[in-house]
């Protein structure tokens, strides 16, 4: 029997009407079911009611995806500031202890935006907030604007780092990339290896050092209309590939998608 391998997504939670409720956008669920040929499937960001080890027995992926909230300072020893906010303790519950047993277990990792973050917190990192009041720093947040192609279309250049694997997958050493973020790295954790650099210097890709497969993050956001960018497909059919040899470790054939 075959099958798609399942890929895992943390959701967000926000409360409205007295109820919590768990989502994911729907632009990080498309592009896994259309740019890595996988299925992709909510994680409910419960640490409470979840036993981590067991579900991931079930992945051959997790996608970490971008969120309006911010990892809570605390994780990386700083205070807490308005500049921080806002905040979403129960995905950082999940998703701190989540990143750390997918790269113990070698399962394939694509961390964007806010897991971008939350992977370089989880292995020794900080953060810095509000990056446009740095001096000579870019506005990297998105342009005030109704129109979301707009808000998300491509916005500054980055370097990409010769030799390392987001140029493997380009094939180039600088494109254009969309920037949502009021974030960003500002102690690179030991494991991790930079990728790309934004003209200003603040980091814009890394991956995990030593990793057993696919284990990269973006702070850009290559899920917005992925099929339409041919940068953001490269990126989601490498992270594919890795799934399906995942799956194939574990389980046998997996039906590909022509």
């Amino acid at each position: 029997m075959s099958y798609l391998p399942l890929v895992g997504l943390p959701a967000d939670t926000h409360e409205a009407h007295g109820f919590l409720y768990h989502s994911i956008g729907d632009k990080y669920v498309r592009a896994v079911a259309e740019a890595s040929a996988c299925t992709p499937v909510m994680i409910p960001s419960m640490i409470d009611a979840l036993e981590i080890d067991e579900l991931l027995d079930h992945f051959d992926g997790i996608v970490m995806t971008g969120a309006v909230s911010n990892v809570h300072p605390p994780h990386y020893g700083e205070q807490p500031s308005a500049d921080h906010e806002p905040y979403d303790h129960a995905r950082d519950a999940t998703t701190l202890k989540l990143i750390s047993r997918v790269i113990a277990r070698g399962l394939p990792l694509f961390c964007i935006c806010r897991g971008f973050q939350e992977l370089n917190v989880v292995l020794g990192g900080t953060l810095e907030t509000e990056l446009q009041k740095g001096e000579a720093r870019l506005d990297h947040r998105a342009p005030v604007h109704e129109d979301v192609d707009v808000r998300y279309a491509p916005s500054h250049a980055i370097n990409i780092r010769p030799g390392g694997m987001l140029e493997k997958i380009l094939g180039k050493r600088e494109t254009m990339v969309n920037s949502i973020h009021r974030q960003g790295i500002k102690r690179l954790a030991p494991g991790l290896a930079v990728e790309a650099t934004a003209p200003d210097g603040i980091i814009e890709a890394v991956s995990v050092r030593d990793a057993k497969t696919f284990a990269f993050g973006t702070q850009w956001h290559p899920e917005f209309k992925a099929m339409n960018n041919p940068d953001s497909v490269k990126l989601f059919a490498a992270f594919g590939e890795a799934v399906r040899a995942h799956a194939r470790k574990r389980s046998g054939p997996v039906r590909q998608i022509a």
